[in-house]
């Protein structure tokens, strides 16, 4: 009869302490997983780079977001500034930060401009998209006491008089001078572009005489359209728009042309998708809070939500767009 081996109890100790070892490091990756999976978002605070100076309207949007968002997330969003290079420092700030979520950038239309102007590397492309908040079209803007009352006398005079018409913008390659450029492209017109340090200084050199026209937002321009100090003659945009109904679109003047700026919220390019879940449901709820749209209206910022998946097909559209127009006419490196 074969007897069967009997295992000393401290042998036998010895073996279950390897077994149990050996699950315990088998284990691990998953409950690491599990931990991580199990940690909540956001843990602490966030920043929100806003690529240009403080004050002006994508500040203040940037700025009633993160308030407003106060609502939706455990933790809150400070703005910060990153001005320069046409929003091309703070962008790469925030593309080259760890992907993490808690780095967010203000995106704007210009991201889809700068690269092909040969200031950048950086594309859209960098940015994982979590909502668009913001658009605005371009308008064409002359003194109230302009001999133009209607945009079909505005071009007709610009053709008879190639590049006399002088019209301001917000700079070499912003996104009004493409609104300018354009408009040539679509009607055979040929303007003097004179450029500003922004629209704001481009409307005041309007007032004061020393251009015929601009073609920023009707934002930059309600103030003193109210006064009657100057005129809008059509917007460059899909529908007319609000505070400005009795002014034309292009398109009902049958040029077809709708062009203008946007802001919006993005993180790095790698961000994991369950970070950009909670930003992405964060962004929904706050753009519905009342005390954000107030900021919006009161700054004429108008209101277009899009979420993911519009929101970068229209950035990926605008990129196509004005790929093709700067080198059309000529600006890009």
């Amino acid at each position: 009869m074969t007897r069967q081996p009997r295992f000393a109890p401290m042998r036998v100790r010895a073996m279950l302490a390897v077994a149990g070892a050996l699950l315990a490091v088998a284990s691990a990756p998953a409950m690491a997983q599990a931990t991580a999976q199990a940690t909540p978002f956001p843990t602490h605070g966030m920043e929100l780079v806003v690529p240009f100076q403080a004050g002006g309207g994508t500040d203040a949007l940037a700025r009633a977001f993160a308030e407003s968002s106060r609502k939706h997330l455990p933790q809150s969003i400070v703005v910060v500034n990153k001005p320069g290079a046409s929003g091309a420092i703070g962008w790469a700030d925030v593309a080259n930060a760890h992907p993490d979520g808690y780095k967010l950038s203000l995106l704007t239309a210009d991201l889809t401009i700068v690269p092909h102007l040969g200031l950048t590397k950086l594309t859209y492309e960098n940015f994982v998209p979590i909502a668009r908040l913001n658009a605005d079209p371009s308008a064409i803007t002359v003194r109230s006491d302009s001999p133009y009352t209607t945009v079909e006398a505005f071009l007709e005079a610009a053709r008879k008089d190639p590049g006399a018409m002088c019209v301001g913008n917000a700079g070499n390659g912003s996104i009004w001078h493409l609104a300018a450029a354009a408009l040539e492209d679509k009607t055979g017109t040929r303007f003097n572009h004179i450029p500003f340090q922004g629209g704001n200084p481009a409307v005041l050199a309007l007032l004061g005489g020393h251009i015929d026209a601009v073609t920023v937002s009707p934002a930059e321009v309600s103030v003193y359209v109210a006064a009657g100090k100057l005129k809008t003659l059509a917007v460059m945009a899909d529908q007319r728009v609000k505070g400005f109904e009795s002014v034309p679109t292009l398109k009902e003047r049958n040029i077809d042309l709708s062009i203008g700026t946007w802001r919006g919220i993005g993180v790095p390019r790698g961000t994991p998708p369950e970070v950009v879940a909670v930003l992405r449901t964060a962004a929904a709820r706050t753009a519905a809070e009342p005390a954000l749209r107030e900021t919006m209206d009161k700054q004429n910022l108008g209101f277009a939500y899009a979420d993911q998946d519009e929101f970068r097909n229209a950035m990926a559209k605008d990129n196509a767009y004005f790929k093709s127009l700067i080198a059309k006419v000529g600006l890009g490196h």
